[in-house]
């Protein structure tokens, strides 16, 4: 049976307009509908954010060499998944005035609270400092700038998803800012072994050994470049504090 599609006009049989791909069910929006749109665009097992992060803790290296390849049915788009993991991450960390640093220095917090009011930024801005440092450490000449961004916007999602969890973690413990110290450096070492079960599998022709060595590099590259960039900001800041006083 022909039917006529409601966003092109043209006439189609099946379940997808052949011009434009729209689905023949388009029902009237309502209660369902929004519920459906939840369910299938976030949640649903395969297809959406669920679908990418579940993949990201079963064998990472492998699908994001899949989904570079063009295997990209199911999967939510990287930086975009980025993006919204950092948000709800800062999110988190502001509604339930998480403390994730130990430091009573007032100007450290100060320069905290600012990387957190604009965390989905400095998200972004790390991942091209990550792709550069990857591509420096790995010398990778197989895949272009663009594709090794997508290979660390999955990364990025990956140890976002852990943060995340971590955040109980650090609002129970801050009364306790040595505790808080300890699960830092814990994190620190679960990002770093994140970076290399994945690189380990990503980069499965290079021998494990290598893999490691290329990984910490390219982690130190990454290190060294953000912290840099942020001492410039501070400085930058406060010249221009002092010269407008």
């Amino acid at each position: 049976m022909e039917k006529i599609c409601k966003n092109c006009n043209s006439l189609f049989t099946g379940n997808y307009c052949n011009t434009c791909g729209q689905s023949a069910k388009t029902h009237r929006i309502d209660w369902s509908f929004l519920m459906e749109d939840v369910e299938h665009g976030i949640l649903h097992y395969d297809k959406g954010i669920g679908y990418s992060l579940k993949r990201l803790f079963q064998k990472p290296g492998e699908e994001i060499r899949n989904y570079i390849a063009g295997k990209r049915v199911g999967h939510f788009r990287p930086l975009s998944l980025s993006i919204i993991l950092a948000t709800v991450y800062a999110l988190i960390y502001h509604l339930a005035d998480v403390k994730i640093i130990s430091t009573t220095n007032s100007e450290s917090i100060h320069h905290m609270e600012r990387v957190m009011k604009y965390y989905s930024w400095y998200v972004l801005f790390t991942i091209p400092v990550f792709t550069f440092a990857t591509k420096t450490a790995f010398k990778v000449n197989w895949l272009n700038f663009s594709e090794l961004i997508i290979f660390e916007a999955f990364k990025s999602s990956q140890r976002l998803v852990v943060h995340i969890l971590f955040l109980p973690v650090f609002y129970m413990l801050s009364a306790h800012p040595g505790f808080i110290s300890v699960v830092n450096y814990i994190l620190i070492t679960l990002d770093f072994m994140l970076i290399l079960w994945t690189n380990s599998q990503f980069f499965s022709h290079v021998k494990l050994s290598r893999v490691v060595l290329k990984s910490l590099v390219a982690y130190l590259i990454h290190t060294f470049i953000i912290l840099a960039c942020l001492v410039m900001l501070v400085l930058a800041g406060n010249y221009f504090a002092i010269t407008i006083i």
